[in-house]
């Protein structure tokens, strides 16, 4: 296992705002979409929201093997129940987030609708059209996304308790251009 950074580098606060960026857009793009009904194809909107989720689902992906071979040194400052919290957040931000974009691409391969990514590449199906099992991964989706809300204004919540409560320097590792302490 390698050796344990005392700050997050560059690539890592690069997947974390980009990551953050495209979820602010994907959430209210995805509630603004029409319902979803038999025998529909996507239009744009959807179009654009699946490769939003694509994006992050490939971003996720290489952000989670980021951190396994750069791992960070917990906060030496806090308490050893915010570690262990912040540790715990962060994990089930990770896997909410790739079971999010997972039951997404579930429920468009369902409806066998071809989605192609950005209007360029179409997407492979994960499951043929109509799969019972499709469709129970697909319908978790929203219950996902409420999940991944939920945790994200947490995350949210948490930061700036320390950015303007605890008066702290944690938030300062993952903002963008600060220096390694």
């Amino acid at each position: 296992m390698p050796a344990e950074q005392l700050h997050y580098g560059t690539t890592a606060k690069v997947f974390h705002w980009a990551i953050a960026a495209l979820i602010a857009v994907q959430l209210p793009l995805g509630w603004l979409m029409p319902d979803i009904h038999r025998g529909m194809t996507p239009g744009t909107a959807m179009t654009l929201h699946i490769s939003i989720g694509m994006t992050i689902l490939l971003l996720i992906v290489l952000r989670f093997l980021w951190r396994l071979t750069h791992p960070v040194a917990p906060e030496t400052n806090l308490p050893g129940w915010q570690r262990v919290s912040s540790e715990l957040v962060h994990w089930l931000l990770y896997v909410v987030v790739l079971l999010t974009t997972l039951s997404g691409w579930f429920a468009a391969s369902v409806h066998g609708w071809t989605i192609y990514l950005y209007g360029l590449v179409p997407l492979p199906r994960l499951v043929e059209q109509g799969s019972p099992l499709g469709r129970s991964i697909g319908d978790l989706h929203a219950t996902l996304t409420w999940i991944l809300l939920g945790l994200v204004g947490f995350h949210i919540a948490t930061a700036l308790v320390h950015l303007f409560i605890y008066r702290d320097r944690v938030m300062y590792r993952m903002l963008p251009g600060e220096p390694a302490v």
